[in-house]
């Protein structure tokens, strides 16, 4: 296969991000990759706010896939085709995304790719150790939690995931309730530096149940009830803040690690390979990230976690993720779709429910 250049696209949460990438499936370098951060538009609201978000994008799109291409030293001529986020994601960003992207492919008669933003991160660790499939995956972010054994560059089985919140979704609103600024995952690992992980004895929400699906509201909700018996005049004292992060740091490591055991133990039974990797923004906590690697010592396998930059959100893995699966389809073309809703099994029940837009993960 010759080596294809790739302008990627990433708009689906808070980073408006493009990359340009260049190379073939399993072995392609990344000449560029620019993130654009909003957390200071979302700091005072304690969280991502659509409407704000997806304005950011609007703005910051053609300037961010600028900065891609000038620190490539390419320009738009050298692009063989143009990949975007096509979903899942806050539909206001994702459709900022999709719109910049068909406007380049349509104006220099270049193939468009929607990929599944589930799917770049999924596919990192074939861009950055090259990882034979197939591989378990956790992915582990803001939004989604999800065992996968990956297959091929379109092919992911679910192995379990999240009933309710996502891990990187819980460490925002308990770092909202222990007064952390946000994002919370950064804030709750460094304070939690500080903490006594064993002060408090918050629940491990499914380890009694079978299986690799996992549950973190009711964590979130033995937070709020121990902080609020902590409250001296409406403020908590620093210690009990710091102890509270420990503590909740140390539940989601230990559900994590659990859970991981027992997909290593059903991946094991399908397949001789023995690698676990782990992507997505949460990947990022350093205390999640050894006690996976220790999990995966337990069991003699391979552990990959790509660098930390590209474990949150970037458009590089759209990119890869576009480059890898041009062998197995076809261009979308102008006519592709933003899609709030894009789960990666398609055969696997929906985790969290479904709505009139289909399934949500």
């Amino acid at each position: 296969m010759t080596a294809l250049t790739i302008l990627g696209i990433e708009s689906s949460c808070d980073d408006t991000a493009a990359a340009v990438l260049r190379g073939q499936a399993g072995a392609a370098e990344v000449l560029s990759s620019v993130v654009l951060s909003q957390t200071d538009l979302h700091a005072s609201f304690g969280g991502v706010v659509p409407e704000i978000a997806a304005r950011a994008h609007a703005e910051k799109l053609d300037i961010c896939v600028r900065q891609a291409l000038e620190q490539s030293g390419l320009g738009l001529e050298a692009i063989d085709a143009v990949a975007v986020t096509a979903g899942p994601g806050l539909i206001g960003g994702v459709v900022s995304g999709v719109m910049c992207a068909k406007g380049i492919a349509l104006a220099r008669n270049r193939p468009l790719y929607g990929v599944n933003h589930l799917a770049g991160h999924a596919l990192t660790p074939r861009l950055t150790d090259g990882v034979a499939f197939p591989y378990l995956m956790l992915l582990v972010s803001g939004g989604h939690c999800q065992f996968l054994i990956v297959s091929g560059p379109d092919d992911f089985r679910r192995l379990g995931g999240t009933i309710d919140d996502a891990p990187g979704e819980a460490f925002d609103k308990v770092a909202r309730l222990i007064a952390l600024p946000q994002p919370g995952g950064p804030s709750i690992e460094a304070r939690a530096k500080f903490g006594d992980a064993k002060r408090f004895k918050l629940p491990r929400p499914l380890l009694d149940r079978a299986g690799c699906d996992m549950s973190f509201s009711g964590l979130k909700t033995a937070v709020l009830r121990q902080r609020d018996s902590l409250l001296v005049d409406g403020a908590l004292a620093a210690q009990d803040q710091a102890d509270l992060a420990a503590s909740f740091q140390a539940a989601v490591v230990d559900v994590l690690a659990e859970k991981t055991r027992r997909a290593l133990v059903e991946y094991a039974t399908l397949t001789n390979m023995r690698s676990i990797c782990v992507a997505g923004g949460v990947a990022a906590n350093m205390a999640i990230r050894g006690a996976l690697k220790n999990v995966a010592a337990e069991f003699n396998a391979s552990f990959i976690a790509p660098p930390l930059a590209l474990c949150t959100d970037n458009a590089a893995m759209i990119a890869y993720a576009a480059l890898e699966q041009m062998g197995t389809r076809a261009p979308d073309g102008m006519t592709l779709s933003a899609r709030p809703r894009w789960p990666l099994d398609q055969t696997a029940p929906a985790m969290l429910g479904s709505g009139k837009k289909g399934a949500k993960a």
